[in-house]
């Protein structure tokens, strides 16, 4: 197991700390990252804070601005829309392969990872507001175990990156605001059930309607976060 004994290690551990404060929520869009809240926070220098930073950075997860400092990524609806077209139009060609092409363990695969995600709690302990850090990531499985049969890894390495990016902005639907009346089990198991039966029209469908009702979610979210900025504190 790796120590703190090195800045690297130290800044590894905090920028993962960050970024799960991130995408649970606890840090929302557009919040000011300031350097000695977050020392006193993570209990760590402002150089190990930086570096950690401009990684999240590189990742899209934070935002550098002259002279500012840092900040959380906010919310755009240009690029939600777009990335979102984008998905749809990607996700289905490679999610139509993934069904046509997958083996019997790809089936296998899919079950267990849908299994799973079925199983886990969606909210965290003791905050209902927060999706589960584990929900997150059984739902990021089973979405990339649905892509996996896909022979041409090309295009299911470019159909996952852009789940990475709308990953972000899926964990923050729910700390921005109610959430409307929605049977997401349902549409899974509904992706599960299209797959296994080796249809690829249905599946593609089903996706699609997926992606769409949870950026429709998001931009509402959007909506509510323009009408009041969050607190610096």
């Amino acid at each position: 197991m790796a120590t703190k004994g090195g800045k690297q290690t130290l800044s590894d551990d905090v920028r993962g700390q960050l970024r799960a404060d991130i995408l649970s929520g606890r840090l929302l869009p557009g919040h000011r990252l300031k350097f000695p809240v977050l020392s006193a926070r993570y209990d760590v220098s402002v150089s190990v804070l930086r570096e950690a930073l401009v990684r999240l950075a590189e990742q899209g997860l934070v935002r550098s601005e002259p002279h500012q400092g840092f900040l959380v990524t906010p919310l755009s609806r240009e690029d939600l829309t777009e990335l979102t077209e984008a998905r749809i139009e990607l996700e289905t060609l490679v999610l139509r392969r993934s069904v046509t092409e997958g083996d019997l363990a790809w089936e296998s695969q899919l079950v267990a990872a849908h299994h799973t995600l079925e199983r886990t709690p969606y909210t965290a302990q003791g905050d209902h507001d927060r999706v589960d850090d584990c929900w997150s990531a059984a739902h990021a499985d089973f979405h990339r175990a649905l892509l996996n049969g896909c022979a041409n890894r090309r295009l299911l390495h470019m159909a996952l990156g852009l789940r990475d990016e709308a990953e972000l902005y899926r964990r923050w639907s729910r700390p921005l605001g109610d959430e409307p009346s929605r049977d997401l089990a349902g549409e899974h198991r509904a992706l599960l059930d299209a797959a296994l039966a080796r249809d690829p029209e249905a599946s593609a469908e089903a996706l699609c309607a997926h992606v769409r009702h949870t950026t429709e979610l998001l931009l509402s979210a959007a909506d509510r976060l323009d009408q009041r900025q969050p607190s610096d504190s």
